[in-house]
């Protein structure tokens, strides 16, 4: 479970990138989270996973607080960022191995989980060229690796889709429907809302650095008063 309680941040002094945001990400479900360029989805994120720190307000990742207990908090969540920079001069496999370190992942069940992943995301023969000579594909499908290694209860992703062709695009997404069925938490952001419609149980729209809506897509179809796609509700919620 993910809770972000009265949360705000300003980049310049007295002008809010996010005002106030206030949800809770269950256990169980995939959550979206949707918005505009520029809304403020990405200085969430980043505030969620403690790499920019919030002016105001807490957030707690199952019961930890990133601000107060940032080392158990991180422990609880695996991070895909929006871009893959990563340690170019590593091969994917040494890249794999340090995560796998760092995590306290067992060789043996590290070895397993890798070889399935990386063949299923189709990088397997790849693992042992440095990471400089990826694609921006190749590297995506590096880091979720990474991530599932050590297989953490709370997943956060942003735009996790980009740059995967539509193999991995799909199993990353059954992966991640699997995921929240087995009583786990999938929080990710995305400007793709067909995808946002058809997996997300739950959904956020952030606008202007606020929280304008919670909620299913169903009921936020019955907000906008529109019977027709999420697409068509989002540009209706949001003025655009």
């Amino acid at each position: 479970m993910i809770e972000i309680k009265n949360v705000s941040q300003s980049y310049v002094k007295g002008k809010k990138v996010i005002d106030n945001i206030n949800f809770t990400i269950e256990d169980g479900i995939v959550f979206g989270v949707i918005g505009p360029n520029g809304a403020g989805k990405t200085t969430t994120i980043n505030m969620i996973t403690g790499i920019l720190n919030m002016d105001e307000g807490d957030i707690l990742i199952d019961g930890k607080s990133i601000t107060d207990d940032p080392i158990e908090a991180k422990k609880r969540f695996g991070f895909v960022p929006d871009t893959p920079e990563i340690f170019e001069k590593l091969t994917g496999l040494e890249y794999l191995n340090l995560i796998g370190d760092v995590y306290e992942v067992k060789p043996e069940k590290r070895l397993e989980i890798v070889e399935k992943l990386a063949k299923e995301f189709g990088i397997y023969n790849d693992l042992k060229d440095r990471i400089q000579t990826y694609s921006h594909g190749m590297k995506q499908k590096l880091l979720i690796i990474s991530v599932l290694m050590h297989n953490p209860k709370n997943w956060i992703l942003d735009e996790p889709l980009t740059g995967l062709d539509p193999k991995a695009s799909y199993l990353l997404k059954q992966l991640m429907r699997k995921h929240a069925k087995n009583g786990n938490t999938v929080f990710f952001s995305t400007h793709v809302l067909d995808v946002a419609e058809k997996i997300c149980d739950k959904i956020a729209v952030i606008d202007k650095g606020r929280v304008i809506f919670v909620g299913t897509v169903k009921e936020l179809k019955e907000k906008s008063k529109t019977n027709t796609s999420l697409e068509e509700s989002f540009l209706k919620i949001t003025g655009e």
